[in-house]
């Protein structure tokens, strides 16, 4: 479950590099790429607290260049509905409280994300 978080927060921050390298400067998109650099962060303590090995970060091989602006809006606004379809899967098991912490306020930051794009 950590991994799989973990990989999805690098496939968001991928998605997000991708779409600035290829349109350019987007305040939207440049400032929700910085928050899935949070998210990336918040999630590594419980990799070692759990003692979990951290995944290789391969995310661009699996990013495609969106052909337009409009285009890159709706793959993120697909990318938002996954991730936080994706937390309430994880917050509905029996999991430890700070993960669920955890899960709970990464979900919560996709709903400010799917709001903004």
């Amino acid at each position: 479950m950590l991994t799989y978080a973990l990989q999805d927060e690098y496939l968001a921050q991928a998605r997000y590099d991708n779409i600035l390298g290829n349109f350019g400067y987007i305040r939207t998109f440049a400032q929700i790429k910085e928050a899935e650099l949070r998210h990336i962060n918040s999630l590594l303590p419980l990799f070692e607290r759990y003692q979990v090995p951290l995944p290789e970060d391969k995310s661009q091989s699996f990013v495609t260049t969106p052909e337009s602006i409009k285009a890159a809006y709706t793959a993120g606004v697909q990318g938002e509905k996954d991730n936080i379809s994706m937390h309430e899967r994880f917050l509905s098991l029996n999991i430890p409280n700070d993960a669920r912490t955890v899960f709970s306020q990464l979900r919560n930051a996709s709903l400010n994300h799917l709001a903004a794009v």
